[in-house]
């Protein structure tokens, strides 16, 4: 009997998944259903392969939910991360295999023990950055320690960009991924290893003089530093180094505006009172004068970029904000997704770099690994790629036989990252290395 592998989500970063694993079934004669609460899209995206088929229905509806997964071999979700535990625990209740590209959060590792005794591989953190970025320093890490080096430094950059030929906005940016996301990143702060030392930055200084690395094909970018870093360290079993951070990539020109939409307010989350006659610009100057900072946004207007930036996304625009928008947050996400909006020719481009110094035979190494990769067009889309394929690879991996793990896990085990990364380069996703 042939497998049968439940796709839970058919949003953006369902498409590649989606397209590997009908091609994959199709060699191997699995049997794919792809489930979405909006059943159109769904049926879009399964674009009438004959090796499955498509479903809709509420993922939030317990009967439905619990059915799929009963009739499934493996399940993949692809849903918003906050969905992903009530599909485990279903998963655990009925014996069946869980692969995600999501976070292993605290939900997920109260399921950890159940898991284990019922010898289920519950495989998450599959994606981009969780994922490819676990799976490539791992190898590396590995690779390092089999040959005697003793690893004293590690730095980890990932980033999703839009291609240079597409750039055409003075964020050099366009969203990609989740917009949500973006609006809210950095508002924990940050906290690596630095020099030995533990470094904390707080959100109002997370953007700000942003540091730089150097891509051979794309120049310098900037960076800024992860929410929490130092948790990795055990992940990884990199235990004495002294250098230890992850970090988001992005152009310093988002950054230094970034950091002016933060010192604006622009971020909050909290409730705000609206009319349904507010526009852009009504809502703008009564915020600056609620903030007493009119004197603050006239002084960064004085900085040609900072004001080209501004203006681009269009903050003193006479345009009716929709009711449903209620906080300063909300507002700015609407205004961005039409502002950074992918149009359809558009290539974006995904850019990742581990820097590993380290000590073999008393001398100090240091070793660049980097990857860069573009997109097709606004669907086939760098992001979607990298992190719908590793998900699917593991899947395929899994269902041939090749990771026999059991348990909750992310992909830093050699017989995981070992047959992935294998398949990620047969697509053309490879990391070139420089030593010195």
């Amino acid at each position: 009997m042939s497998a049968r592998i439940l796709v839970l989500g058919a949003g953006k970063s369902a498409t590649v998944l989606i397209q590997y694993l009908q091609k994959k079934a199709a060699q191997y004669g699995w049997y794919i259903v792809v489930a979405d609460g909006n059943l159109q899209l769904a049926e879009n995206k399964w674009n009438n392969a004959n090796n499955g088929h498509a479903i809709g229905f509420d993922i939030e509806n317990a009967t439905e939910r619990i059915k799929h997964i009963q009739n499934a071999d493996v399940v993949v979700s692809m849903l918003p991360a906050f969905l992903h535990i009530l599909v485990a625990k279903d998963c655990v209740a009925q014996n069946k295999p869980l692969f995600t590209a999501s976070y292993v959060d605290e939900n997920m590792k109260a399921l950890e023990a159940e898991i284990k005794s019922k010898n289920l591989l519950f495989l998450c953190e599959m994606g981009l950055d969780p994922g490819i970025d676990h799976m490539s320093a791992m190898e590396l890490i590995h690779r390092i320690q089999n040959k005697g080096g003793v690893i004293t430094g590690f730095k980890s950059h990932c980033g999703g960009l839009i291609a240079p030929e597409s750039d055409n906005n003075p964020w050099h940016y366009k969203i990609s991924w989740n917009p949500k996301n973006i609006i809210l990143a950095g508002k924990a702060g940050a906290i690596f290893l630095e020099d030995g030392n533990i470094k904390e930055v707080n959100y109002a200084s997370l953007f700000h003089n942003a540091p730089t690395i150097y891509f051979p094909e794309l120049g310098k970018l900037s960076y800024y530093p992860n929410r929490n870093s130092l948790s990795y360290i055990d992940t990884y079993s990199l235990n004495g180094v002294t250098d230890f951070v992850r970090t988001t990539i992005r152009h310093a020109a988002f950054c230094s505006g970034w950091d002016a939409i933060i010192q604006l307010g622009l971020t909050d989350e909290t409730t705000i009172k609206r009319n349904e006659n507010d526009t852009v610009k009504s809502w703008f100057v009564q915020h600056l004068n609620h903030q007493n900072s009119q004197a603050v946004y006239t002084k960064m207007l004085e900085n040609k970029l900072l004001a080209i930036q501004l203006q681009f996304i269009g903050l003193e625009e006479h345009t009716i904000i929709p009711l449903m928008h209620n906080s300063n947050a909300a507002i700015l996400q609407w205004i961005l997704e039409s502002k950074w909006k992918l149009a359809e020719t558009d290539k974006d481009m995904v850019v990742m770099m581990h820097e590993i110094s380290y000590l073999l035979d008393n001398e100090i190494h240091q070793i660049q690994s980097s990857l860069v990769l573009k997109g097709k067009n606004n669907e086939q889309t760098a992001m979607a790629t990298t992190v719908g394929l590793p998900l699917a690879m593991g899947v395929c991996a899994y269902l041939k036989g090749e990771i026999k793990l059991t348990g909750l896990h992310i992909p830093i085990h050699p017989s995981i990252y070992t047959p992935i990364l294998k398949s990620l380069t047969e697509e053309g996703i490879s990391f070139i290395e420089k030593a010195s």
